[in-house]
């Protein structure tokens, strides 16, 4: 080759060399693309995953909220209807356990204003319902089944359970929505890295020098989104399967509650027998007793009747003794029950306690030293005197038990202002104390835990029902107030009543009735309405003992007809539970043939009625004397003039 040859084939060589360090520079360029395109679309790509993966989680997180949710209101279903301390325990720690996905759900939301704002509604709605729960479970701690029972009911399609139902709902939609949009905007970012590698792919021919390398390069891109794609669709896969999973357990949770409810009906009937066994096994002691001393008494005094005997007398007074104490106890049962009526009124705890006096010396015997304690301001309480009475009576023969009858009794009134949950769940105001103290071993936590329980007893079995402070926690429960118990074993025991205070002033206690009352001191016209015939003779034999003209009615339907006949009314005498109408029933029906007569009703059980019923009209518990007969006969008709009211009505 000559000079000229190669002047002319440097150029060649330049230019050659030139584009093949533009084509580098190019292929350089375009691989430096490629990579920056990769970890951009990698980076994307994870974040979407991260997204779509979160929002999952999230979806699946509200999902087991609702099914714990399902859970908790289940076991309290359960709880309600057994009364089982242990399936109380499972409803609280299931919606503790709602409670904490809530907190992870909360943590999740990071800084998302939206889905925070609606995990606080979620949040408000979870505690609104809880409050409904937990006011539900209250009545069954306490057991007051009934109530606790209706409660549920109640709030089974409450307000409160359709909000928080919403709010879920809300954050799964949410969520959803979410889901597709990150699920879109990763399907854009893929299409947009295609559109690009395509382009560069198109260079990368025309670049001779770059054209393996940027071949090369190109197809590790197209098969990292491939493995991409193939990694996304694997997701899409899981998170059917995922929701799918959720849908059967959704189903199989509701089949389990179905075969939950209705082993609850099968065992329904045999809890109720347990618990009649248990109550009866307790009070048969009491009441053999009480029988012994009846049927011993009335067996003495015929034998020194027919012999002439002088004692007839005594024996038959230790009988109606036993009678008394038989009927006590009735009204004990009755009360717990929530059958015996309810006939509150303004008591002063001072008189009250004063006048107990007496018989909590002769109950609790000569060993027990007795002290009473007033310092209760003058303040009155609206509640049931009878059932007030009961209960201090209960917890002071709770204490001569717990002293082994020896040691000191403390029986105190007082009066303050608490503030709101100071004791209990008392509402903040006056409240007026009566607090009953013993020098006894006290209690041990794990019983202070169950005195309340009702049928629990630490007596031997046959020696106590176990209903003492189980109806006194119902009671003053049921009055606006609440019980506390303050001991430690070998330190005695104080159990204080708070009772709302009455700003009226109290109804003087009736003063005690003579066993032997004298005739009444005016003949009454006395309709008696009475469908048990053995009592409605006793009752008209009695009435006419006192002097009266009763008129026998065993039927209420049969009233109207009977009181068109007589010619003065002074009094009806009703029976509360009767066949065909009731006796508020039949007064109601009869006002325009009775007029301003008065009216007394007797009773020794009246069901689900409580004072309203009665409408201010007097009642007396069966069984009665004829001191007390006399004595209602009088407070029924006080002011009232007899004869001829049921005429004046009709004109």
């Amino acid at each position: 080759m000559n000079a000229a040859d190669e002047a002319s084939a440097v150029p060649g060589v330049n230019w050659r060399l030139g584009m093949l360090a533009v084509f580098t520079l190019l292929g350089t360029g375009i691989f430096v693309a490629l990579l920056t395109l990769q970890m951009r679309s990698t980076e994307q790509r994870d974040v979407a995953l991260e997204r779509q993966a979160h929002t999952y989680e999230v979806i699946i997180r509200a999902t087991t909220l609702s099914g714990q949710i399902g859970r908790a209101e289940a076991a309290l279903g359960r709880y309600v209807v057994s009364g089982d301390q242990r399936i109380g325990q499972q409803y609280s720690e299931a919606w503790r356990k709602a409670a904490d996905q809530i907190d992870r759900i909360d943590r999740m939301a990071g800084e998302d204003a939206v889905q925070r704002r609606q995990i606080a509604l979620l949040r408000d709605a979870f505690r609104a319902r809880g409050d409904e729960l937990a006011e539900t479970s209250a009545y069954s701690v306490h057991h007051r089944n009934a109530d606790a029972l209706g409660k549920f009911y109640a709030v089974s399609e409450s307000d409160a359970l359709q909000a928080l139902t919403d709010r879920l709902r809300g954050i799964i939609d949410y969520q959803r929505v979410q889901l597709a949009e990150r699920s879109e905007a990763l399907a854009r970012s893929n299409e947009h890295a295609v559109q690009v590698s395509q382009v560069l792919a198109a260079f990368g021919i025309l670049i001779v020098l770059g054209a393996i390398i940027l071949g090369w390069l190109t197809v590790q891109a197209i098969n990292d989104r491939a493995a991409a794609d193939a990694d996304a669709t694997d997701e899409r896969v899981r998170s059917a399967e995922l929701e799918q999973a959720v849908s059967v357990a959704t189903e199989r949770l509701r089949a389990e509650a179905r075969e939950r409810e209705e082993a609850e009906a099968q065992l329904r009937q045999a809890q109720k027998m347990e618990a009649v066994g248990q109550l009866t096994g307790g009070i048969a002691h009491d009441f053999n007793n009480m029988l012994a001393v009846v049927l011993g008494g009335l067996e003495l005094a015929r034998r020194h009747l027919q012999t002439g005997g002088r004692d007839a007398q005594r024996h038959i007074e230790n009988a109606m003794e036993g009678a008394n104490r038989a009927a006590a106890l009735t009204r004990r049962l009755l009360a717990f029950s929530r059958s015996e009526p309810v006939l509150p009124e303004a008591v002063d705890p001072d008189a009250l306690v004063s006048g107990m006096s007496d018989l909590l010396d002769r109950t609790l015997g000569d060993g027990i030293a007795i002290e009473t304690r007033h310092e209760n301001r003058g303040w009155s309480v609206w509640v049931d005197r009878h059932q007030l009475e009961n209960a201090i009576l209960n917890l002071a023969v709770n204490a001569r038990d717990a002293m082994e009858g020896r040691g000191s009794l403390t029986v105190a009134t007082g009066g303050g202002s608490l503030s709101e949950n100071e004791v209990g769940r008392l509402d903040a105001g006056d409240y007026v104390t009566i607090a009953v103290t013993d020098d006894g071993a006290g209690m041990p936590p794990e019983v202070l835990d169950r005195v309340f329980e009702p049928f629990f007893t630490t007596k031997p079995a046959g020696k106590g029902t176990g209903l003492g402070l189980s109806q006194i926690f119902g009671f003053v429960r049921q009055s606006g107030g609440d019980v506390a118990i303050r001991t430690a074993p070998g330190a005695g025991t104080t159990v204080t009543l708070y009772l709302p205070r009455y700003e009226g002033e109290a109804t003087p206690a009736a003063v005690a009735i003579d066993s032997a009352p004298a005739a009444a001191e005016q003949s009454l016209a006395i309709l008696v309405v009475e469908d048990d015939p053995r009592v409605l003779s006793a009752t008209i034999g009695a009435l006419t003992e006192l002097g009266h003209r009763p008129v026998a009615c065993e039927d209420p339907l049969r009233a109207p007809e009977l009181l068109d006949r007589m010619e003065a009314l002074d009094l009806i005498l009703s029976d509360v539970l009767m066949p065909g109408q009731t006796g508020p029933e039949m007064i109601a029906a009869n006002s325009d043939r009775i007029g301003d007569a008065p009216i007394l009703y007797v009773t020794g059980f009246a069901g689900e009625m409580d004072a309203a019923d009665f409408e201010g009209h007097p009642v007396l518990r069966k069984p009665f004397t004829l001191a007390s007969l006399q004595h209602a006969i009088d407070e029924a008709t006080r002011g009232a003039a007899p004869g001829g009211r049921r005429h004046e009505a009709k004109r």
